[in-house]
């Protein structure tokens, strides 16, 4: 029984070969369409998308060009192939601004990119591509079904880009004084990040470098500035505890607030 199993799983897999290469040769775009929108079906997603490269240009100008279209983009995003993916999307929905699969390309698109976005750490131009595409997803289908997991997208790509910020600012404030004030470098690259992103996770982490920051900047001052430098660290001190008055980080605050009196009160 076993044997025959085998026997007749090979006759298959070789008889969906045999077709795959005959579609191959095929000059009949509409048999195309439909052995694409089969392997499609059956999650063979590389057959879908090689068979549809060859019918999009040959369907131009009819409704089966739009479907070929979408599903060609489609069938990228279901094999996780998640750039080409997005930019026949972005063919589509441009090709097709008011077409039947509109929404979903746009969608898609951002969403694709949301996906393919790179760690922190290193260059997030396509996050900021997937913030651009799922905006422009939600600014013309405000009263879509995938709105909530757009905007949580976003919220979360915004959270990444705080992050690299929140990296660039803590390898200012430990770089130092090596090679210039590299204090206010971090001050500058966190205060940035807050104001662009007021929201994210990560506020209270940066709030709190900021205040470090200033510290070590005012303490390695001359005599002179630290009186007007410790003051500006107390006021970044009363920021932070009336942020997060149970912040985790509070004794380490409320240490700087205690070396920051002497100096103001002198």
């Amino acid at each position: 029984m076993y044997k025959y199993f085998l026997f007749a799983l090979s006759v298959l897999l070789l008889s969906s070969c045999g077709e795959y290469q005959r579609v191959q040769k095929s000059t009949d775009p509409e048999y195309k369409l439909d052995y694409a929108k089969r392997a499609f079906a059956q999650k063979k997603y590389v057959q879908s998308y090689t068979i549809l490269k060859d019918i999009v240009t040959v369907f131009k100008g009819t409704e089966k060009a739009e479907e070929s279209l979408y599903l060609l983009a489609l069938s990228h995003y279901e094999n996780k192939e998640y750039l080409d993916a997005s930019l026949y999307f972005q063919s589509y929905y441009s090709r097709y601004p008011k077409g039947k699969y509109t929404e979903l390309a746009r969608f898609y698109s951002g969403y694709g990119y949301y996906l393919d976005s790179p760690e922190a750490q290193l260059d997030q131009s396509g996050t900021h591509k997937a913030i651009e595409e799922l905006q422009a997803f939600l600014d013309y289908f405000p009263r879509s079904e995938k709105v909530s997991i757009a905007q949580n997208a976003i919220f979360e790509l915004q959270d990444k880009l705080t992050l690299k910020e929140l990296q660039n600012a803590q390898l200012y404030y430990n770089l130092g004084t090596y090679m210039g004030n590299n204090y206010q470098s971090a001050v500058i690259v966190a205060e940035n990040a807050i104001k662009d992103y007021p929201y994210s996770k990560y506020k209270e982490a940066l709030e709190l470098l900021i205040l470090k920051a200033k510290y070590q900047e005012a303490d390695l001052s001359v005599e002179e500035k630290k009186a007007d430098r410790f003051r500006d660290v107390l006021d970044e001190y009363y920021s932070f505890i009336n942020n997060y008055p149970e912040s985790p980080n509070r004794k380490e605050a409320d240490d700087i607030f205690k070396i920051a009196t002497k100096y103001v009160k002198e």
